[in-house]
């Protein structure tokens, strides 16, 4: 978000405000993004010396989540999301591999054995260094996500079926505790 803040000697700044500057200190993360010298002053600030006199209110129109500092929910989101298309990459491909290929497709279930599909890059990783064959497997797989990721996940559909399913998941949880506390109380 890039707000405007008037500072010391009249150079109004731009500043960079990150979501998480919304909950702690004005300043303790703010970053210069540029600044807009006042023209009319013969010495403008530099914004590297610059001095805010008063407190800078910073509105933010997201909630702050706590403990996510290295990464944002929607970046875990994505990590989490990146590695189900490695999932469903390889669910394609090892049912491509079954009706035309079964010698590959039995190559490509043996390492699924032996490598876990949690993190879907180390798996890709591992598999395109096991051999020549399953070089050209771990390719497939790379070009599948891709495309899957790209062309035929349905975005539109998700954010539909996860406002849905939030909706639907704490309607039944209030529900159930007035259930719960109104059968106690009796």
């Amino acid at each position: 978000m890039l707000s405007p803040v008037s500072g010391q000697g009249g150079v109004e700044l731009l500043m960079y405000l990150p979501m998480e500057a919304s909950a702690i200190s004005p300043s303790a993360q703010l970053s210069f993004f540029s600044y807009r010298p006042d023209r009319t002053r013969a010495y403008p600030s530099r914004p590297w010396k610059q001095r805010i006199s008063q407190p800078t209110r910073i509105h933010c129109q997201k909630m702050y989540v706590a403990g996510f500092g290295e990464a944002s929910p929607e970046a875990k989101a994505a990590k989490n999301i990146h590695n189900f298309f490695t999932y469903i990459a390889v669910r394609i491909v090892t049912a491509q591999l079954q009706s035309y290929n079964p010698e590959a497709y039995e190559e490509l279930m043996e390492f699924l054995s032996r490598h876990s599909l949690s993190d879907g890059d180390k798996f890709c990783s591992d598999l395109m260094r096991e051999s020549s064959r399953h070089k050209g497997l771990a390719l497939r797989i790379l070009e599948v996500r891709s495309a899957y990721c790209k062309n035929d996940f349905e975005w539109d559909n998700l954010k539909r079926l996860a406002f849905k399913m939030v909706d639907e998941s704490n309607t039944g949880i209030m529900r159930d505790y007035v259930l719960e506390t109104s059968h106690s109380e009796s």
